[in-house]
């Protein structure tokens, strides 16, 4: 998410970053004060950034290079007609007041001038303390120490206010708040884009879309879904209300200006007219689990359901393979995403057989982030991201990767049928066994 985001405000990584994978701490290279805000506005994972003026691996490390930080970068806090405080954070280990005292004590070399405010400063100073990531293992002292000034905190409320537990209209595989925006973000969806999902369901990734400004819509093979109709996913309702779709979902948060349509339509069929159209197509397709994997079919094809959603609207729909589904998904994002454009979706994975061979690739997109969250311990989703980085050619309709080469695609004797089979049969066996 903040490689992500970096790329859409600028900065990057710095070359003071120590390698450490697990470490709650990072050192960024931001070129304004500015910027690092418009990040944080955006970021569901960071919990606050800081103006840095000083790191080590120890105390003494930690004073001489506070010692040599630039003092015309610090003197606008110090000044004094400015009030301030210092606030202790250590990662891993909780210090006594007494503790806490000290170590603030020991900043007094700095040439603060302002008066402490412990309940309304105008600046806040934070030391920040890593003690790693084992508890059973907490060392006597920290790994790292830093110093620095606060400048913002990230956006983690927008979780709790936007939980699904407090929203009008959901179904049996809302996407939790949390991952959503991390989605939109992962997307780099940004004001005034388009940003569409062809699996939308009950809308729940168009929402965190429309909260950083882009137009939303979406296309759903379910009637009943996308018209607000039929029984309804929470506990102790039957049937949904009048007010459960789509655009009262938008309206609830105060966005239905950004909402522009969602349609009843199969994503295994061609729609949209040709070009380039969308700025980001952000989707969780569906497994086969909680939510059927069907497209629509005919009379000719081997008919699975038929199903009645009002008097008068009938569907046909037949199987239709997950591995069929990423293919169609991938082709669609690299026909009609816009270049520089981002695809963002979940891939459910067996963890014992997974190489990322398996991951899905197309000649017009290039794989961004591969990112997992883990649902058992065989089993997991990985949030994948790819990129339109060449145009799309009538040549690039029928490929898939294999071997290094693009290939053309041969239907349901794709190398990867048989994985995604046996990955849809494996998670739900697993789901039925929790549930007895």
């Amino acid at each position: 998410e903040i490689t992500s985001l970096l790329s859409l405000y600028g900065g990057q990584f710095s070359s003071e970053q120590e390698i450490r994978v697990n470490s709650p701490f990072w050192i960024l290279s931001i070129p304004s004060e500015e910027m690092a805000r418009g990040l944080m506005k955006r970021t569901v994972c960071a919990k606050s950034i800081f103006e840095l003026w000083g790191h080590g691996r120890s105390a003494g490390e930690l004073y001489a290079c506070l010692k040599n930080y630039p003092m015309d970068k610090m003197l606008p806090y110090l000044q004094s007609d400015s009030t301030y405080k210092v606030h202790i954070h250590t990662f891993n280990k909780t210090l006594t007041q007494a503790q806490k005292v000290k170590k603030i004590d020991a900043l007094e070399f700095l040439p603060f001038k302002g008066k402490v405010n412990l309940k309304n400063p105008e600046h806040i100073f934070w030391i920040l303390e890593d003690y790693g990531m084992d508890p059973n293992n907490v060392p006597e002292e920290p790994f790292h120490l830093y110093f620095g000034r606060w400048i913002a905190d990230g956006q983690r409320e927008l979780i709790e206010s936007y939980s699904v537990k407090k929203r009008h209209f959901i179904g049996n595989t809302s996407m939790d708040a949390c991952l959503s925006f991390i989605m939109a973000n992962h997307g780099r969806v940004k004001p005034n884009d388009v940003v569409y999902d062809p699996f939308v369901g009950t809308g729940g990734l168009l929402i965190s879309s429309a909260h950083f400004g882009a137009y939303v819509c979406g296309a759903d093979i379910d009637y009943n879904t996308i018209h607000g109709l039929g029984k309804a996913s929470r506990k102790n309702q039957k049937w949904r209300g009048p007010d459960e779709n789509i655009r009262a979902n938008l309206r609830q948060y105060g966005l239905e200006k950004y909402y522009l349509d969602a349609l009843v339509s199969d994503s295994s069929r061609p729609i949209w007219r040709k070009g380039m159209l969308f700025d980001a197509i952000i989707t969780d397709p569906p497994y086969g689990i909680r939510e059927a994997t069907r497209r629509t079919g005919s009379q000719k094809e081997t008919v699975k359901s038929a199903e009645r959603s009002t008097d008068n609207h009938i569907f046909v729909s037949s199987s239709y393979h997950l591995s069929d589904i990423f293919f169609d998904l991938l082709k669609f994002a690299a026909e009609y995403l816009v270049m520089g454009g981002r695809l963002v979706y979940w891939l459910p994975i067996y963890r014992p057989e997974y190489t990322e061979e398996i991951i899905p690739r197309h000649p017009c997109l290039k794989l961004i982030s591969n990112c997992e969250q883990m649902l058992s311990s065989h089993t997991s989703r990985r949030l994948i991201t790819m990129e339109k980085v060449k145009e799309f050619k009538d040549q690039d309709q029928h490929s898939y990767l294999l071997d290094g080469q693009y290939m053309p695609y041969r239907g349901h004797n794709s190398f990867r049928e048989k994985y995604f089979s046996g990955v849809t049969k494996r998670i739900a066996k697993e789901e039925k066994d929790n549930q007895k």
